[in-house]
């Protein structure tokens, strides 16, 4: 959270020329091609909770979803059993749709779903906690103590990925984005000439 994956990606995109997909804007739609099946699943619990699920217009409200799934881990795998196969989709019609060019998978999690097996290399985008904390809080507005639980149950990410034995590269981005562009050219070049 607050490292600066997006900005990653922006370089990615703007300065090598990647067509990147962000899978934050994937979950969402695939969150709504769900919908019947996420409120079948949590909606009795959303009640019992005086927490309701559907917008308006009938849609998902995902603040309030993530407000009752996101303190129990098991609450959070069922969602994720029902989202992340229909994100895979959206990732393969991406993949598909951008053949020949170099692509990015924008994602926090990639190491859950198969499309990480699509990836020759993985840019993890770090940032020292105390940097990351006031990003958060400028850009999202949020409690300090929320953001320090998001915090805690992203504090296992990279051994995650380093699990997963892709070949990862860490990119720390507490500079300009000159700087952060400078880092990811580097890895760029190194994956396009095959080095590991």
């Amino acid at each position: 959270m607050a490292a600066g994956k997006n900005a990653a990606a922006d370089v990615l995109a703007r300065d090598f020329g990647f067509a990147c997909v962000d899978c934050d804007v994937l979950v969402h739609t695939a969150i709504e091609n769900a919908k019947e099946k996420i409120f079948a699943t949590f909606e009795n619990l959303a009640a019992e909770k005086g927490i309701f699920l559907k917008n308006n217009d009938g849609s998902v409200n995902r603040r309030e979803l993530g407000k009752l799934i996101f303190s129990d881990s098991k609450l959070v795998a069922m969602q994720e059993n029902i989202v992340y196969p229909e994100t895979e989709l959206l990732i393969e019609k991406f993949l598909e749709e951008n053949r020949g060019k170099d692509i990015a998978i924008n994602a926090t999690v990639l190491y859950k779903i198969k499309a990480l097996q699509f990836c020759s290399a993985v840019i993890f985008v770090d940032c020292p906690k105390i940097i990351r904390l006031f990003r958060a809080k400028k850009r999202d507005g949020m409690k300090y103590s929320q953001i320090c639980a998001r915090f805690k149950a992203q504090k296992t990410l990279f051994l995650e990925y380093r699990q997963t034995c892709a070949d990862i590269h860490r990119v720390w981005n507490f500079g300009t984005r000159k700087r952060l562009s400078e880092k990811i050219g580097a890895i760029v070049k190194k994956c396009r000439q095959g080095i590991k």
